[in-house]
């Protein structure tokens, strides 16, 4: 019994070495594939070089048509145009963008429930490739884009009546669909109710998209669209109209304290689900994928791909007011961030910090 005991105990011993070592062993290895992947991370992309001519393709949020006014339905003629782009897409940072009139997102269109629609698509002479257009507001196959294939230097144009009211996508519908809204076509169309919408003071126009660049945000140079980022759904840019920060320095948007804000929010994609959050407020009311019915006091909304909505809420305080897709880490690092700066006087009674300490900035563009 005593040999037993002595070689049950050699055993254990034996047996805790053993697991010890396996412990160590897995333990480094955790670790190399923890410095591997913050590693890569780290890694330079090699890019081309910036193109020094690039644009700017972000579209200012106040950059919107007023609400319609009319109590009649009209006919109502718009115009757009396909342009294909090289435009900045962060400091230091270029990226060819496939364009509705130059901008990222395309212009707001906005009509009147009942309004017969004609809508006109030219397609630019320096454009490469066919576009087209798709409005999620028409009541017709394809939503337009049937009827709107253009190739370079060509033009078409379709009629629709705007039956339903709402706050609707519009996008590119030419093969390949996913690649031609990825480069930035995409906008929304509003069709404001025969009412009418309440009177606000300040309206602003954002729209959140992804871009599958071949860098990340800190590599500086040309970027080339990358297919595979984007049929696995891994873009290294989330962005609100356009490019990285966008909706910072001096395109931030202004309000007063008091004022009641208006934001159309529409999520081009292609892919991914925004939540979007304004740091610092609360949603007096939100329009839930843009339904004519209003939901009271939200914090963060969902908006799908293809998506829109509306939100409305009063400012109280002054200072910086963060928009963020609350999926945090695409506003921290993958750019999917804008400041709504309010100027006035602060009221103790809503909100006080004894230490008066600001908000930390999160750059600009």
């Amino acid at each position: 019994m005593k040999k037993i005991s002595q070689i049950a105990v050699v055993l254990a011993v034996v047996t805790a070495i053993v697991l010890a070592g396996v412990a160590v062993a897995s333990t480094q290895a955790t670790a190399a594939v923890l410095s591997s992947a913050v590693s890569s991370m780290n890694d330079k992309v090699a890019l081309d070089p910036f193109i020094s001519t690039a644009v700017d393709i972000r579209k200012a949020p106040w950059e919107l048509p007023a609400p319609v006014g009319r109590t009649e339905p009209q006919k109502v003629t718009l115009s757009l145009e396909t342009v294909e782009v090289e435009g900045k897409l962060a400091d230091g940072s270029s990226y060819a963008y496939w364009t509705f009139n130059g901008t990222v997102p395309g212009p707001m269109l906005r009509v009147r429930e009942g309004d017969t629609v004609e809508l006109h698509l030219k397609n630019a002479d320096s454009s490469k490739s066919v576009h087209s257009i798709d409005l999620h507001a028409v009541n017709g196959p394809g939503g337009g884009a049937a009827s709107t294939q253009v190739k370079p230097g060509e033009g078409k144009f379709f009629t629709f009546k705007a039956l339903n009211p709402g706050v609707y996508v519009y996008h590119c519908a030419s093969p390949h669909i996913p690649s031609h809204i990825a480069q930035g076509m995409y906008g929304l169309i509003v069709v404001e109710p025969k009412a009418g919408l309440a009177k606000v003071d300040r309206e602003f126009y954002v729209m959140q998209g992804e871009v599958y660049a071949s860098g990340r945000p800190a590599d500086k140079g040309h970027h080339q669209f990358d297919g595979d980022k984007m049929r696995d759904e891994r873009p290294d840019f989330v962005v609100f109209n356009g490019a990285f920060q966008a909706l910072t320095g001096e395109k931030s948007m202004k309000a007063k304290v008091g004022e009641r804000i208006r934001l159309f929010v529409g999520n081009g994609g292609p892919n991914l689900v925004s939540s979007f959050h304004v740091i610092g407020e609360v949603f007096d009311k939100v329009h839930p994928e843009g339904a004519t019915e209003a939901l009271s006091n939200v914090q963060t909304t969902l908006i799908p791909a293809g998506g829109a909505t509306w939100v409305e809420f009063t400012v109280e305080e002054p200072g910086r007011y963060m928009l963020v897709d609350h999926s945090i880490s695409r506003a921290i690092d993958k750019g999917a961030v804008g400041y709504l700066e309010v100027e006035g006087e602060p009221d103790p009674s809503v909100f006080l910090d004894p230490h008066g300490h600001p908000m930390p900035g999160m750059g600009g563009h």
